[in-house]
Formats: structure tokens, sequence, C-alpha cells
């Protein structure tokens, strides 16, 4: 009989996070990084069916306020991509070519396989745009992008081949074109908060640190529990540059010819899941909220020789009630398999619940439910399934939220000197400070954080306007800025 597999994580997620998540990759069966390509992993369909429920979400989320659908092609040519300057300068290094065909003739320009989509959407925004009641136009695409990034890749979280939405919108004003960036951030609060149960801050990122070619980069960064933060998506105040260069032009109310005013949004559902399940995940495995489980229940039968028939047929019962109610669910009749394995797996898998049954549950009418969420167990007459999955369902995902407010709750502290940023920092820390500037002549100040600490000066809390609390604590001198400094992933 072949020797069965071992199921648990060996390190401990605190002690060891790299070391955790490539376990958690291969136990939970989520991504294989052996595709001969280095950065382009496979994603494996526990995984991708998580993945899929969050971007049919993220999809609803934007349709809901008053984007549509489009698809664009994946090669965007060179004379586009020269266009915007910064924007050049910006992803040139990352950018994959493709430049000959089949039976080696070359093209007569390079194509750029699309690492983001400003260059071809804005070339047919400007066929498409002709007057203020073309406006606004309201976009999205689900797609991948490819960079070719040269630091260390990992699945989900740093990869060559990026799964996510990016929305690109055109308004007749600056003014509404911000609207539609605090927009975008209360579309990520529903998505990353709300249904992820991950709390974040959206920082204007500084201008060494912005979008390449936009006027401002709005970012969600998510404060993980070890104190480093994980950036997530992403909205950009685009402003006129791209308009200008791809002659995306309307005629306003008073027969002017302006250009629009532009906006990117790019959620990465890839990322997002990485993100999701190392804020979530603990020494068992995953933890998934409800709305993106892969799936919700799985029923474990306790089977001995003279009630194996009982205990199935039991089961499978139990098991169409859920389908027929709406839920996604399975019977785990591996017979190859003991119960206290079965449990480990699903528990390392995240499913939500876990419905046990044997011969003693049917002689009581009863069943036992285990819940992921809060790690706990009860019997329930099975008579009452259906209303205790229905509470389950409402509270599981808000026991998730309320747990991680708890854990990032005291992870920010203040700091006026960079005796106190080194010593936030080492201690798993988000540091709260100010600067003297956040503009590009900033940038040396944030050099040294970098160079001395190992982090990053992530921006300023995005529209609060916080009160300037101390002089720049890098350089001194009187501070303008309420800045955040944090390690990454």
């Amino acid at each position: 009989m072949a020797k069965t597999p071992e199921i648990g994580i060996s390190v401990k997620k605190d002690d060891d996070f790299s070391e955790w998540f490539t376990q958690l990759m291969q136990k939970a069966a989520l991504a294989d990084v052996r595709y001969n390509v280095k950065g382009f992993p496979v994603y494996r369909p526990w995984a991708v069916k998580s993945m899929r429920k969050m971007c049919r979400l993220m999809e609803q989320l934007l349709e809901a306020t008053g984007h549509e659908p489009l698809l664009m092609p994946l090669l965007i040519p060179e004379s586009n991509f020269h266009k915007e300057a910064d924007h050049v300068e910006g992803f040139t290094p990352e950018v994959f070519w493709v430049t000959e065909r089949g039976d080696g003739i070359t093209f007569e320009e390079r194509y750029a396989l699309r690492p983001t989509s400003e260059t071809a959407l804005y070339d047919m925004y400007s066929k498409w745009i002709r007057s203020y009641k073309d406006l606004p136009l309201k976009l999205y695409q689900q797609v991948s992008v490819y960079r070719h990034d040269t630091k260390m890749t990992r699945p989900f979280l740093r990869t060559r081949e990026i799964h996510w939405i990016e929305a690109h919108d055109v308004f007749a004003t600056a003014e509404e074109a911000l609207e539609q960036v605090k927009e975008d951030m209360e579309t990520t609060r529903k998505m990353i908060y709300d249904i992820l149960a991950m709390p974040h801050i959206f920082f204007r990122r500084p201008q060494w640190d912005k979008f390449p070619g936009a006027v401002d980069t709005y970012a969600a960064d998510v404060l993980m529990p070890s104190g480093k933060v994980l950036q997530l998506p992403s909205t950009h105040f685009i402003g006129q540059e791209f308009a200008k260069v791809f002659g995306v032009k309307f005629t306003d109310k008073d027969e002017k010819e302006k250009h629009g005013w532009i906006t990117c949004y790019g959620p990465a559902h890839s990322r997002n899941y990485g993100a999701l399940i190392a804020f979530h995940g603990d020494d068992k495995g995953l933890k998934i909220p409800w709305d993106v489980a892969a799936q919700h229940a799985v029923i474990v039968p306790i089977i001995f020789d003279d009630s194996k028939e009982a205990v199935l047929k039991k089961c499978n019962e139990l098991n169409k009630k859920l389908v027929d109610s709406g839920y996604e669910s399975t019977v785990d009749d591996r017979n190859y398999l003991n119960a206290g394995w079965k449990f480990n797996q699903w528990e390392m898998k995240g499913v939500p619940i876990r419905i046990e049954v044997g011969p003693k549950d049917l002689e009581k009418g009863e069943i036992v439910l285990f819940r992921r969420d809060i790690d706990e167990k009860k019997a329930v007459k099975e008579t009452d399934l259906l209303k205790e999955i229905e509470t389950i369902k409402r509270t599981f995902t808000k026991n998730m939220r309320d747990k991680a407010d708890v854990l990032i709750k005291d992870n920010i502290v203040d700091c006026s000197s960079l005796d106190e940023v080194k010593k936030a920092l080492e201690s798993g820390k988000m540091v709260r400070t100010c600067m003297r500037s956040i503009e590009k002549d900033g940038e040396v100040d944030a050099a040294m954080i970098e160079k001395e600490f190992s982090a990053e000066v992530r921006g300023e809390w995005a529209f609060k306007n916080e009160k300037v609390f101390c002089d720049c604590v890098i350089s001194g001198k009187p501070a303008k800025h309420v800045v955040y400094i944090a390690k990454s992933y």
C-alpha cells in the first residue's frame, strides 16, 4: 500500500515565512514553479477557483460604478510605446519584445507584450472620443500583463505574468478624474477589506515612486502581521500628458477642443490572492474568506466496516441538500485515507466548513461541524444543518476581519527620530513620521532610509491631511508631510 503523504507544514509562519509560504504552495496544491520559464508559475485548480471568484466580484464592483468591459490585443507597437517619455523610461527595462515570426523573418517594428495598456488603449480612445457627450468613458479589461521583473519571483506575490483587471477612464475635467480616483479607492475597500478581510491604508505615493507617466499614484498597502507591507491595488491620476501625446481630445459645450483627463486602476487578482493567503494563513494552512473560498464545505465520513453503507448514504444525502441550497460542497469518500489525515488536509486547504458524520452521529441524529475561521467544532442536529451553515456564512468573513483589525491595531507607531524609526522597524512595526518633501527633492532622504533600514517611504495617507508633529526625521528641517515607512515583501 502506498505511503500516505505528509500533510502538515514543518515550520511556523512567524519563524520562517519564506519556507512556510513555499510549503503551503506545495502542500495545499496552489502553485507549481517547475514550469521551465522562470517567473511563470503554474496556478493549480484550488487557487484558480478562488482567483476566478475574486475576478468576478471585482468585475461586478466595477460595472456597478459604470465601467464596461472590452478586450485589447496583447501586442503593442513600439511606436505607441515611445510616445510618452516617462512611461517608456519606467517600463522599457521590463518589456518582453516580439521581434520575428516563425520562419525567422524579422518584423519591421518590434511589438511589446503588454506590460500595461495605456499606450494601446489611448490610441483607440483618440478614435472613439469626439465630443463631451462621449464622456466619461469608463472601460476595463480582465487580462494578463507581462513584466520581466529582475527581482526574486514568488508565486502570486511577484511574477512575470500578472493576472489582473485594468480600468482606464477619461473625463472632461480634473475634478471628475480625482473623484474617480476616490471611487477606485472605495472599490478597493469593498474588495480588499469587506470581501477579503484585509485592513489597508491608501497612500499617495512619493513622486519618485509613482506610476511612470502619472501625475500621482495612490496605492493600497496591506500591513501584514509580520509588520511588512504588501502593495495591492493602485489607482493613478494620469492627468493630461497621455491625452496630449495620443490625441485624446473632445469638443466641449463651449465648442472648444480640449484634452481629456485620464485615470487608470489596476487590481491584480493573482497578487490579491497571494496577499490573502499570506495575511490569513496560519501554521495549519489556508484561511479563506467565505465569498472567495474555492469550496464552502466538505463532508468527511467516519467509516467502520459495519456502518459504512449507512454513513456514506447519509453523507451523500447531506451533500445534495447543501448543493441544492447553493453551497459548493463535496463528500471526501477516499477509502485509502484515514479521517484524521483528511481533517488535516482540508484545514490545510482552508475549506470554511468541515462536516463529520459517523455511526454514533447517525444514532443521535446529529453531525459535527468544524469551522476554519475560529477553528472550533460543535455537534448540531441534522435538521438544523442549513440554519447553522447560514449563520456561519453570515459571520465567517466578519470573524476574519475582526481578528485582522486586532492584529494590526498596534502595529503603527509614531517616531520623531531616526533611532525611534530604527527600533520600530526592527520590532516589526510600520512607522508614522514626518518629512520635508515627498516630491522629487525628497528622494535622497528616502534613499537613506532604504540604505540604512532596508525600508521604504510608502507615502502620505491619501486625502487625509494629517497634522505634522515633528521636524523632518531625516534632515532635521521643518517638515511638510506626515509619511509612513515600512519594510515590504
